[in-house]
């Protein structure tokens, strides 16, 4: 190899590896499975959000003034935009989870599916 080549290899290499580091593997390979008929906030979103989100946004916590424990709380969130544009990774919104890959698609699907159906307490 040339002296030109060696020098680039590291660079190739480096981009190669952290391409895809935002990416989960439902992004990449997505699966046709993901039944988002019947999603109601107490059997599907609730435990998405317990899961995934009050880590940072529970009651006691409220990173950034944002509470996320609740259906009341959620509803907020759902109804402005921001949770689906969030977990979307949407331009304009803040990347939830923040610093991970975007939670698997499936988990969006549904909560978008919960959203577009009213965001129903149900």
């Amino acid at each position: 190899m040339s002296k030109q080549l060696l020098k680039l290899l590291p660079i190739v290499l480096f981009i190669i590896m952290y391409a895809c580091t935002n990416d989960n593997e439902e992004d990449l390979f997505p699966d046709s499975d993901c039944d988002t008929q019947n999603v109601t906030y107490s059997q599907t979103v609730a435990p998405i959000i317990q899961a995934n989100c009050l880590v940072c946004h529970a009651q006691n916590i409220q990173t950034a003034g944002i509470n996320m424990e609740g259906y009341n709380n959620v509803k907020i969130y759902a109804q402005n935009g921001f949770l689906y544009g969030a977990i979307s990774h949407a331009p304009g919104f803040t990347p939830m989870p923040y610093g991970l890959a975007k939670l698997p698609a499936c988990d969006i699907q549904k909560i978008k599916a919960w959203i577009d159906a009213g965001a129903l307490n149900n």
